[in-house]
């Protein structure tokens, strides 16, 4: 057989077709080469039209020949993931906490609207403490290690290859999702790779990756035990993840190093406290208003780029007391005027077709008798499918 059918479905890039067309110049003005769209019966007479070209192996210098079949290597993969964007297919891993807040968002109907978003749900994973674990006391004792295990479940996936959404007790599991992409898997990341080399290995091992935390919320969650009113542990995860307190947490959660708070975008903070806004002033955290997230500001793309140019992945937290609370009325700690539901995902929309936009998790979830008309669980998974909405406008 002489010769060579060379299949150009829409989703090849536009590189590849040059290159055919390029390495085929000279077969090209022998006739030698036609487009489905050409009749040349005396030479095609008995051959079946493809999409595509017909190439004749015998006008092909053998270089050229082994060239093209090279790049054929090279691109399909490029092609299969362009593919799957123009379908909508998105590979996506659920990872939730063994609490009855994230069973009802994966039990209320959240697999079957994936499905309809076209997404292909990979796997469901559930913290599990080892019985061992589950005898030991104390709260924060037991948070860390539920971040623990919460980190080890996202880190098992590899980087570009899923779109990672967690289902999340509280705000405190914050800790574990970070963790988990500092450490995700190795995967096909040198298409994206800068000059600082993702995830390299030296004498200290493989480098965590650098994470980005855009963190939505009606409460910064930056107090310290020094500056808390309420001692809640709920109130300090961001001033955790960061470095200014509860060390020997976040490293038992797996999380190091803390992060730079220049990587952390405060959204629609409505809520808080003296000694906290202190802190916040004093940091390097960025802000983006509930104005900015109703009006879809530019200054929404403005931290998404600033994000992608200093991190490699891209955290995205939610918890439903940032929404209006007409939407979350059954969560003890609303505060007034919130976005709606439908404005924070055409924001999300916005923030995940950044491509290092990585997951998304939400936490505090009101279910059961307080929230019997499942407006919060509605209003979850519309945030949810903004989020899938973004990434299916991204360009390969």
């Amino acid at each position: 057989m002489d010769k060579l059918f060379l299949w150009h479905p829409c989703t090849l890039s536009h590189a590849f077709h040059v290159f055919t067309q390029v390495l085929c110049l000279k077969t090209y003005s022998t006739g030698k080469i036609f487009s489905q769209n050409q009749k040349t019966v005396d030479s095609l007479n008995k051959a079946k039209y493809y999409s595509g070209y017909i190439i004749s192996f015998k006008e092909i210098p053998l270089k050229y020949l082994l060239c093209f079949i090279a790049v054929l290597f090279i691109l399909a993969p490029l092609s299969i993931t362009a593919q799957s964007y123009a379908e909508g297919k998105i590979k996506v891993v659920l990872v939730k906490n063994r609490s009855r807040g994230p069973e009802v968002m994966e039990k209320g109907g959240l697999k079957d609207r994936l499905k309809e978003w076209g997404c292909d749900i990979a796997k469901v994973s559930t913290v599990q403490l080892t019985p061992e674990e589950d005898k030991q006391y104390g709260d924060w004792n037991k948070a860390a290690l539920e971040s623990q295990h919460l980190g080890k479940l996202v880190a098992e996936n590899g980087k570009d290859e899923y779109f990672t959404i967690g289902l999340l007790t509280n705000c405190t599991d914050l800790l574990g999702m970070l963790a988990g992409l500092q450490h995700l898997g190795p995967a096909q990341i040198s298409q994206r790779s800068d000059s600082r080399s993702l995830q390299s290995t030296g004498l200290a091992g493989r480098k965590p990756l650098r994470v980005g935390l855009v963190w939505i919320d009606a409460h910064a969650d930056f107090n310290t035990p020094e500056t808390t009113l309420s001692g809640m542990l709920g109130g300090m995860p961001v001033a955790i993840a960061s470095g200014m307190c509860l060390t020997r947490l976040r490293l038992k959660a797996g999380l190091d190093p803390a992060l730079p708070t220049k990587y952390i975008v405060m959204t629609c903070l409505r809520d808080v406290d003296p000694l906290e806004q202190e802190l916040l002033d004093r940091s390097q955290c960025e802000l983006l208003s509930v104005e900015d997230i109703r009006s879809l500001s530019k200054n929404i793309n403005t931290q998404m780029e600033r994000l992608s140019r200093l991190t490699e992945v891209i955290y995205v937290h939610i918890d439903m007391d940032v929404l209006d609370p007409q939407e979350v009325l059954g969560h003890p700690l609303t505060a007034p005027e919130g976005p709606t539901s439908k404005e924070l995902a055409a924001a999300l929309e916005v923030m995940f077709q950044y491509e290092k936009a990585a997951a998304i998790g939400i936490a505090s979830l009101p279910f059961g008798e307080r929230d019997k008309d499942l407006v919060s669980l509605k209003a979850a998974y519309r945030l949810i499918e903004g989020a899938v909405k973004g990434i299916k406008k991204r360009k390969s």
